[in-house]
């Protein structure tokens, strides 16, 4: 394989979750899965499904688990040769339950597993620096020290020329939203694209509301792309402030859908499109991720979004 254009580090998981709505997690009741999953995992699949020469940095265990994600990147042509599978720790796993409104509740086991045992010494400044784009998520900063420090050189090693893009993914489950912000902000004065969701902006900028927050970012020279699930995203960038509806589509399962948007967007933005086609690109990827049960399963492929904007 070329060397990838788009590169992403972070946890590999699979995700077990509950068949039925509205059952907690700390009493019996029925799982499915493994499904492949994790918040950057998701996103290079896409971009790799979207047709662009994507690569990741991370580790599985050498187990059933592993082999589940593994599989699902190497059949979608993501590069694997900086992802580590070790003999001494478990893959990391997700439990999830879904409730009435659409509420969910996580329940992670990967700081120590395999996933939490990524270090700066998986990353290759060859390897990165040969990229165009570099995709981090706040969530991969909150895991553990070690995989914090490998996001820190991934950035470090990532040419100036190329682009960033960061999500902020908070996960109250992992550590409080004071410590996620504090630690998200090396990364967030370097990004070049910032995709918060909603509420984010505001906490991140402490602003009064998510769109003084993307105004704030925006001024600064970023593209903010404030996701709105359903309602589609704002764009802020400069002095624009525009509003990309979004598809209607029966919802499944939303878990990684703003991973998968994050992912139509940096493939639009490599392809040159402007803002508006790449919220609308983005929107669409977003809407085809929740047609399927399994946080990567609806990850569309180039052919699924192009007919979906045509319609």
């Amino acid at each position: 394989m070329d060397t990838p254009e788009v590169i992403s580090i972070g946890n590999m998981l699979v995700e077990v979750m509950r068949v039925d709505l509205d059952q907690p997690l700390d009493q019996p009741g029925a799982f499915v899965g493994p499904y492949p999953s994790g918040d950057t995992p998701i996103y290079i699949d896409t971009v790799a499904r979207l047709g662009r020469r994507a690569g990741f940095i991370g580790s599985v265990g050498n187990d059933s688990f592993g082999e589940c994600l593994m599989s699902r990147f190497e059949a979608d042509g993501v590069d694997t040769s900086c992802v580590e599978v070790l003999a001494d720790y478990a893959t990391g796993v997700a439990f999830v339950a879904y409730f009435t409104g659409g509420g969910r509740k996580f329940l992670y086991h990967w700081r120590h597993a395999a996933a939490g045992q990524l270090n700066p010494v998986q990353v290759k400044p060859e390897y990165v620096g040969g990229a165009k784009w570099l995709h981090l998520t706040g969530c991969n900063l909150a895991v553990c020290e070690s995989a914090r420090e490998a996001c820190y050189r991934a950035l470090a090693c990532f040419p100036g020329s190329g682009r960033v893009s960061f999500d902020p993914n908070i996960r109250p489950e992992v550590l409080s939203v004071e410590e996620i912000r504090a630690i998200c902000q090396p990364v967030l004065d370097r990004a070049d694209v910032f995709l918060p969701s909603l509420g984010e902006a505001a906490l991140f900028t402490g602003a009064g509301s998510d769109e003084e927050g993307c105004r704030q970012l925006a001024a600064r020279g970023k593209i903010v792309v404030l996701k709105m699930g359903a309602r589609g995203c704002r764009i802020f960038h400069r002095d624009t402030d525009i509003h990309v509806p979004g598809f209607e589509v029966v919802e499944v399962d939303p878990t990684g859908a703003g991973d998968s948007f994050c992912a139509g967007f940096t493939v639009a933005m490599i392809e040159g499109m402007d803002i508006y086609k790449a919220g609308r690109f983005a929107n669409a990827v977003g809407a085809l991720a929740v047609t399927k049960k399994g946080p990567m399963e609806g990850a569309p492929w180039r052919d699924d979004v192009i007919r979906l904007l045509s319609v």
